[in-house]
């Protein structure tokens, strides 16, 4: 469930894997092995990722809908 969100919201925001990678201070290969679930983000990530996107970890994580 992340991975798909992680992804929706990187492209609703028009970034590329290479541009989120950037501002997140990861490698482009971590975003797309996050977006495929093949690794689970950090907890840091986690956190950093949804400030910047401005929706909660429960969204982010499959818990809510919204």
């Amino acid at each position: 469930m992340y991975g798909q969100r992680l992804k929706e919201l990187r492209e609703s925001s028009g970034l590329t894997q290479k541009e989120l990678a950037k501002i997140m201070h990861v490698s482009q290969q971590d975003i797309s092995r996050y977006e495929l679930e093949q690794i689970q983000p950090s907890i840091e990530f986690i956190v950093q990722f949804c400030r910047r996107f401005s929706v909660s970890s429960d969204y982010l994580l499959g818990v809510k809908e919204y």
